[in-house]
């Protein structure tokens, strides 16, 4: 769970970054770093679900898998939809994706931490 929580944790510095390029006007944010906050994101996400199926996961950790799951279904769909495409970014799509992710990423600290 803490190498997860690093990756998750450096993706949600590339997502910050990404965020703040797309309300400063941009439509998108590099391509670079888009890949590579989902890259950071998918390996922390693998890491977690590894050990959820293998060792187990507190109930606070299951539901930030969860939320996490979803968080990345909609940064695939975002990607995919539009960033793919070359279409902007629909900022609420973000704050969706963003919502999830933060919650999640609260989940596994709070986990991680024994609360």
């Amino acid at each position: 769970m803490q190498a997860a929580a690093i990756l998750f944790g450096l993706a949600a510095v590339g997502g910050v970054i990404m965020a703040l390029i797309r309300w400063s006007g941009a439509p998108r944010p590099p391509d670079w770093l888009a890949m590579g906050h989902g890259l950071l994101a998918a390996a922390g996400l693998t890491l977690l679900i590894h050990a959820a199926v293998t060792i187990g996961l507190p109930v606070l950790a299951q539901a930030s898998l969860g939320l996490f799951v979803l968080a990345a279904l909609g940064g695939a769909f975002v990607n995919l939809r539009y960033h793919a495409r070359q279409l902007p970014l629909p900022k609420a799509w973000i704050v969706i994706h963003a919502s999830l992710a933060v919650i999640a990423f609260a989940l596994l600290l709070a986990a991680l931490f024994g609360y």
